[in-house]
């Protein structure tokens, strides 16, 4: 699962290198933390959030059927700027 998912978001965006994919299991549910480059954030969602909604329904799709409930989130990955001091923000 973990691996469809990398392989469809590295598929959709222009800096494939830059994505990254966490699983996170509960008890009821499995979370996909899907991390893409700031530029990219677009090609993931879509217009109107229909990519994602696809890449959602697909992996909701593809989950095996041991009852719990699957979800990916989206984040921009914040790699590239990570300011040293709260006064960086400032400028």
């Amino acid at each position: 699962m973990q691996e469809l998912l990398t392989f469809m978001a590295q598929s959709l965006v222009e800096h494939p290198e830059q994505v990254t994919v966490r699983k996170t299991e509960g008890s009821e549910a499995v979370l996909y933390e899907l991390e893409v480059a700031q530029e990219d954030m677009g090609r993931v969602i879509g217009k109107q959030g229909r990519i994602a909604k696809s890449i959602r329904t697909i992996m909701k799709a593809a989950a095996p059927r041991d009852g719990k409930y699957v979800d990916v989130d989206i984040h921009e990955s914040y790699d590239e700027y990570i300011p040293d001091s709260p006064a960086d923000d400032a400028e």
